[in-house]
C-alpha cells in the first residue's frame, strides 16, 4: 500500500493512481484510454470530433477491454456561423501559399469537424452512463448539465483563470482542471480571449486551490513525477498528462508529429489561433512563424483549419508540416517512448518516489499496478 498525499479523485473514480489522461481530439482513440486505465489511472476519450455511433463504437471497444472507469470528453464552444467576408480575407491571407502549392485558391473547402455538446450527446450519456464527463470551453447549458449528472457522471471542466474557476464552481461542476498556459492544445478559455495574460501552472493551481472547495486537477507542463508530486504539493488532487502520451504508440499522431516532439525543446512551442480559431498551443511551423502565431484574419473556431486542410495535405505528401497543427505542451522535452500502461505505471513510481523523499503524508490507498 503506498500512500498519496491526496485520495479525493481516487476514492471518487475508484482508480489507483491521480494520473488522468488528457482527452486529445484527433490524436487518440479508445486504445490509448484503455491502456492508462488498465494501469490505474483515469483514461479519456475526446468526442468533439466524432460522431455519436463513433463515440457508442469507441466506449464499447473501452468497456470491452477493461471494467475500469472512463471519462468523455466535449467541447462547450458557442457553435458560431462562418461569414464569406471573414473566410474570404482568410483565403487572401493563404494565397502566396496557395499560389506556391499550384492550388486553387476557390476550391471548395471542407466543413469543420468540432461539434458542441448538444442534446444528443447527453442522450448518449444517460445511455452510455461514463463515469465522468469532462467540458472545455465552459459548460454546457443548465438542462444538459443536469441530465449528465442524472446520468451518474462526476463533472470535471477546464479554467484557465481564477475566475473561470470560480464560476464552474457556481455553475455546477464537480471537479476543476487547473489548464496552466504550458498545456499545448487549446486553451480551455471562455470568460475572455487575451491570452497574453494566461497564467503558468505554478502560479494558476494554488490561487485555484484556495479560491475553490471543489477537487482540483493540474494540467499543463506535468510529464514526470516531479510534475505529478508538485500538484499535490500546490493544492491539487490529481495530474492531468496529455503531451507525454503523445510519445506512446497508442497515440494516432502522424509521423511527422512524432518527429515534431522528439526534436522538441523548452522553446520549440507558441499559442496560435491559426489552425482552428481559437487560441491552442502547438509546435512552430513555417505557417506560425511567417505569418506570426495569432492572426486576426483567422476565422472563428473551428473554422480557420478549412482553407488550411489543402495546404496541409499537399506539404504532407512531400514529408513537410508547414500547415498542420502539431499539438504540444512546454514539456515534450521530457517525453518518453514507452507503451501507455506502462508510462503509466512509471509516471505512478516516480511520483511516489518524489513524495517518499519529501516526506508527503497521506492516507494508505491500493497498490501500484493497477487492475
Amino acid at each position: 500500500m503506498y500512500v498519496w498525499p491526496n485520495n479525493t479523485l481516487l476514492d471518487l473514480l475508484n482508480i489507483e493512481h491521480p494520473i488522468v489522461q488528457a482527452p486529445m481530439a484527433g490524436a487518440q482513440d479508445s486504445a490509448l484510454a484503455i491502456a492508462v486505465a488498465r494501469a490505474g489511472g483515469l483514461g479519456s476519450l475526446p468526442c468533439a470530433m466524432l460522431s455519436v455511433d463513433q463515440i457508442r463504437e469507441q466506449v464499447s471497444l473501452f468497456r470491452q477491454a477493461t471494467d475500469r472507469p472512463l471519462n468523455l470528453n466535449f467541447f462547450c464552444h458557442q457553435d458560431q456561423r462562418l461569414e464569406p467576408e471573414a473566410l474570404q480575407e482568410w483565403r487572401l491571407r493563404l494565397m502566396p501559399y496557395y499560389q506556391e502549392y499550384g492550388l486553387d485558391p476557390n476550391q471548395e473547402l471542407p466543413k469543420a469537424s468540432r461539434a458542441p455538446f448538444s442534446p444528443a450527446h447527453a442522450d448518449l450519456l444517460e445511455e452510455l452512463r461514463p463515469e465522468a464527463v469532462s467540458f472545455h470551453f465552459g459548460l454546457p447549458s443548465p438542462d444538459l448539465l443536469e441530465r449528465v449528472k442524472q446520468a451518474g457522471a462526476l463533472t470535471m471542466a477546464s479554467a484557465t483563470t481564477v475566475a473561470e474557476a470560480i464560476w464552474l464552481q457556481e455553475h455546477g461542476a464537480d471537479v476543476i482542471i487547473a489548464q496552466g498556459s504550458e498545456a499545448g492544445g487549446h486553451r480551455g478559455l471562455f470568460l475572455g480571449e487575451n491570452v497574453s495574460t494566461q497564467v503558468g501552472s505554478l502560479a494558476l493551481l494554488p490561487q485555484i486551490a484556495d479560491a475553490v472547495d471543489k477537487p482540483v486537477i493540474a494540467a499543463g507542463g506535468i510529464a514526470d513525477g516531479r510534475g505529478i508530486a508538485a500538484a499535490f504539493a500546490l493544492g491539487a488532487c490529481a495530474a492531468q498528462i496529455g503531451t507525454a502520451y503523445l510519445f506512446c504508440p497508442e497515440s494516432k499522431i502522424s509521423e511527422l508529429h512524432r518527429k515534431a516532439l522528439n526534436n522538441s525543446t523548452s522553446d520549440s512551442t507558441a499559442i496560435t489561433n491559426l489552425f482552428s480559431g481559437r487560441p491552442a498551443r502547438s509546435i512552430r511551423t513555417r505557417l506560425m512563424d511567417e505569418i506570426g502565431p495569432l492572426d486576426a484574419s483567422a476565422p472563428v473556431f473551428p473554422h480557420a483549419g478549412s482553407a488550411l486542410s489543402p495546404l496541409r495535405i499537399e506539404a504532407e505528401k512531400q514529408g513537410r508540416s508547414d500547415f498542420t497543427s502539431l499539438w504540444s505542451g512546454q514539456a515534450a522535452s521530457l517525453g518518453r517512448r514507452l507503451p501507455a500502461e506502462q508510462l503509466t505505471l512509471v509516471l505512478a513510481q516516480e511520483a511516489q518516489g518524489v513524495c517518499k523523499r519529501l516526506g508527503v503524508a497521506g492516507a494508505p490507498h491500493a497498490p501500484l499496478g493497477g487492475r
